[in-house]
This record gives C-alpha cells, structure tokens and sequence, in this order.
C-alpha cells in the first residue's frame, strides 16, 4: 500500500516554503489565512518557528482567519509537533510559520488538520482553489473573530512526552541538546530534565539569524555539539531542524550517527516489544527494512514526505492492521501511540530510554546493526521535471519503482533519484552494500543529471 502525490501547484511536501520577500509575503500569508478560514471555522491555533520574518507573517495570517470569523489561538514559538499536538487535544485547525531545515531567508507555512497530521493532497488542493481564486465569503462585522494568547500550553506538548517514560529513565545520564536556536530550546532541555537527565545545551537561545549553525544539521554544523559530547564525557548528543520536527545524534564519541542507523536503531527497539507494520518512504535507507524484518515485522512504503507516512500508518490501523512506528529517512520520526506526525521531542526521549533500558553506549548498538554504504546528494536546478523524465527514459529497462521520483534497483543495491517538493534541487540518494559499488552508482546518475540539465 503506497500514498499517491496528487499535482499541487503551491504547497510543496511539506507545506508552502521560499524566500521571504520575494515568493513569501504578508499578503501570501493573508490570502492563505482567508482561505483557510473559510474552510475551517472554529478555533484555530498558530504557532511559528524563530526565524525574523516569523513576526509580520503570522500577524498576516493571522487577520485573514480572524476575517473569516475564525477564533485564533496564538501559541508563540513552539516546535511543529507541539503546535500538532495542541491542534489535536484542543483545536479545529492550525497553521504554523516555518521554513523547517531551509536557510533563515525561507520561511513558509504548514497547514494542521484537526487530527494534528498535516493537511492531504486533496483538502489542500482545495485550499489552493480557493487560495489562486481569492474568492472568499464576506463575513459580517459582527462575526468577526477573536484571538487570544496561549504560550503556556508548550508545557502540555512537554509533559506529553516525559509522561510516556515513568520512572526517570535519563537519572545518572548527562545529554546535550543542540536546538540550533529554534524552538526546541523551549521544549528539548525541559523533557530531557524531566526524565532525568543532566542536560547541557549549544545554540540554546531563540535567534531567527541562527547563528550558530543553520537550521539544517549537518555534519560540519555539528561540530561544536561533538565537541561538548566529549568534553562532557556525555551519553549522546542530540540535534534539531528549525522547527524540531525531526532529530538527530552524535554518539558518546562524538560520531555522528547517520540518520537511516538512527530509524533503525529505533525500529529495532520497537519491534521487539510490538511485532508489526513499520511505514516509510522510498527513500530510506535498506537498513531500516533489514532490521524490522529480522524482527518478525514488515514494511509499507509510501511517496516521500511525512505526509503520506502519516495518513498510510492511519489508514492501516483504520484497517485492523498493528502499525507500531513509522518515518522517514532524515530524523524525522512518527510514534503512532504518541501522534502522528515527525516528533523531534518525542525522538530524543526515545534514544534516553533505548539506553537506559539496554544498559549500552549508543555507538555500541550502531555497530551491532546491519552495514550498508548510504551516499547522499543534491543537485540545485531549475529543470528538476524535464530532467527526471530524460532519466526514466534511459533507465526504463531496469528494474525500478517510480512511487516517488525513481528508483533503480541493481540486486542489494539502490539509487533513488528525485525533484525536492520544497527546493529547485534533485536529490540522489544510494543505498549499497559495498562504498566502491554505491560510488560507482552515484557517479553514473550524477553524470546523466548534468548531462541533461
């Protein structure tokens, strides 16, 4: 069982994201408030990450629902899955200004359903209809809507996730918690310290500049949370996007723990408490499959985007099916018996309470998992659609699955080659079972990209 992308013109994998003043601005932000309110009435919380632009943005989309006779919730700065899992105990909808991992010129918005998962293909090409058409209904003076402010309501999305892991599990466990100066430092060090942990923070102050590392954790950007790990004679290390929908790890070494290692170290863990369905995209990594089916469990696989993992792992369990765990390939991390959407919070706990309860070093559980050869690429170009078609053309003999961008299968082998939903790029991914073979592979495609573009 796979979602299918269906052909949105604005909103992208995850939501509407570009540079702001040029193809993101207040009056965009306006429109999209006006048309969301006419399709969601009620209550409606919003939320956004630290960028600069987050401000005037929110304000605007702000006075198109509260035209609509929307009420508005502002929950302030808050990560994406708080806002999520506000929407889903107490609210009709939501929206939340973020560009996630893009640099601090992006910003963007996530529209949330009232289930907490962001809004599917259908309602939001709805919304785009609406959006492109500006046609609006007028609402009377006196149906106007009203806001109020709700910053204290972070709290709950915390103590949701301290909740889940009785008994101090982190006691004795230093951490350090790297939220890039976005919204997980109001979130990340105070559910850790609630599980007990001795938390040490890096880039721990709200800044929109970002200036410590870019909203994207990247190997180079890490350096300074590897640092800290060893200094600190820490347990791991854990990092955030700009808006801590995902997470990421460097181990008590200060390695970095590459992200497919993480899901399935993760995976494993639950399986072998909950035989079942695991879900994920096309793009991750054949690791995660190997270690959920040693398990006595199975994988689904879906387009890319969390979208589509989570309205996959819903429709399964609406089906009588056990799904236990789901996400993607980068960090970003579904528990289904938490919420169902990326939870970076909810990953970090996760990773105390694997350590606490198996009584080893993160590096020592990474080394006991299946080795595969994971090589990651991006390619920036305008002609992302032209140049996917030339390349399924040339490939067609293969053996390939094309649920999402293509993908090339040479017996244990993998490249995975795709248009970003939220940059001008294509993304490569291989997935090999030798570096020289992966290499190779990665080589080869690379060629024919620049070759055609």
């Amino acid at each position: 069982m796979t979602s299918i992308k269906m052909q949105k013109q604005l909103f992208g994998t995850n939501g509407v994201r570009g540079v702001t003043g040029k193809e993101i601005t207040p009056d965009l932000m306006n429109t999209i408030g006006q048309a969301l309110g006419s399709m969601r009435k009620g209550q409606i919380a919003i939320g956004r990450d630290t960028r600069t632009s987050g401000e005037s943005l929110i304000t605007a989309i702000k006075a198109g629902l509260l035209a609509m006779g929307c009420d508005v919730i502002d929950c302030g700065i808050l990560p994406t899955p708080a806002l999520q899992y506000l929407v889903k105990e107490h609210f009709d909808g939501g929206a939340m200004i973020t560009a996630s991992h893009n640099p601090p010129e992006y910003n963007g918005v996530k529209i949330i359903e009232p289930d907490g998962t962001e809004m599917g293909d259908e309602e939001t090409i709805k919304l785009e209809t609406l959006i492109f058409s500006r046609s609006f209904p007028s609402v009377n003076w006196e149906e106007a809507g009203q806001e109020a402010n709700a910053p204290h309501l972070i709290q709950e999305y915390c103590s949701s996730i301290s909740g889940y892991f009785p008994g101090n599990p982190g006691k004795g466990m230093t951490v350090v918690a790297d939220p890039g100066s976005g919204p997980a430092c109001l979130t990340t060090p105070t559910i850790l310290t609630a599980l007990g942990c001795t938390v040490l923070t890096i880039n721990g102050k709200l800044d929109g500049t970002f200036p410590g590392r870019l909203p994207e954790p990247s190997i180079e950007g890490l350096i300074p949370l590897s640092e800290l790990v060893l200094s600190s004679g820490a347990a791991f290390g854990v990092a955030h996007d700009g808006d801590a929908d995902r997470a990421v790890f460097v181990d008590e070494t200060g390695k970095f723990v590459e992200e497919d290692q993480q899901f399935a170290l993760i995976a494993q863990y639950i399986c072998r408490k909950n035989k079942g369905i695991v879900v994920t995209p096309v793009s991750t990594g054949q690791i995660v499959e190997m270690v959920v089916t040693a398990e006595g469990s199975s994988i689904v696989y879906t387009s890319v985007g969390s979208i589509y993992v989570a309205r996959t792992m819903r429709s399964l369990l609406g089906n009588g099916e056990n799904v236990v765990f789901g996400g993607e390939g980068n960090g970003g991390l579904i528990f289904p018996n938490h919420q169902f959407c990326r939870d970076g919070g909810m990953t970090a706990a996760m990773m105390v309470s694997i350590l606490s309860s198996t009584g080893k070093k993160l590096s020592e559980l990474i080394s006991q998992l299946p080795k595969r050869y994971v090589l990651k690429d991006k390619i920036r170009t305008p002609k992302g659609k032209e140049i996917m078609e030339a390349i399924k053309s040339e490939y067609s003999q293969e053996k390939t699955d094309q649920t999402d961008g293509l993908k090339i299968i040479r017996e244990s082998s993998w490249i995975l080659v795709r248009v970003s939903g939220t940059e001008p790029i294509i993304r490569i991914i291989v997935d090999a079972d030798d570096p020289k073979k992966g290499q190779a592979f990665h080589n080869e495609i690379k060629q024919k990209i620049l070759i055609y573009g």
